[in-house]
């Protein structure tokens, strides 16, 4: 990587930082790693998902009261304001990471600058993979 391109990628990712901290993003994940209640909450629920996936994925039917107690869990889950606040965190660091790539991607491409518009477009034709997530 050239020099100026790793000295612009480091002014992005100083930029980005900023944005955690002043997003109060950081805060809501550090508020999370330190509430050992509020991780194991999070751990529990994304044990049983997993197994309830697993399970799935074997070709086992799910049980109803399998899927009402993730379900009320999961409800707890997101009553937890820590938890909330980590889950909400982690939302929006993944679309800010979605939007860098998106950009970047749409530079190479075109060889210049994307307009606003070409950037909307890429992902309003379903050809970005965002959809459904």
């Amino acid at each position: 990587m050239s020099i100026q391109v790793e000295t612009k990628t480091r002014e992005l990712c100083e930029t980005i930082l900023e944005h955690l901290q002043a997003g109060g993003i950081k805060r809501r994940l550090d508020a999370f790693l330190a509430d050992a209640s509020a991780r194991g909450q999070y751990e529990g629920l994304m044990s049983k998902g997993q197994a309830l996936q697993e399970k799935q994925q074997g070709g086992q039917t799910l049980e109803p009261a399998e899927i009402a107690a993730f379900e009320t869990e999961r409800d707890a889950l997101l009553k937890n304001p820590v938890a909330a606040g980590f889950l909400d965190a982690q939302e929006e660091i993944h679309d800010l990471e979605h939007a860098v790539k998106k950009m970047v991607k749409k530079t190479i491409e075109l060889g210049r600058l994307p307009t606003a518009e070409e950037v909307t477009e890429s992902c309003g034709n379903g050809g970005c993979g965002c959809h459904g997530h």
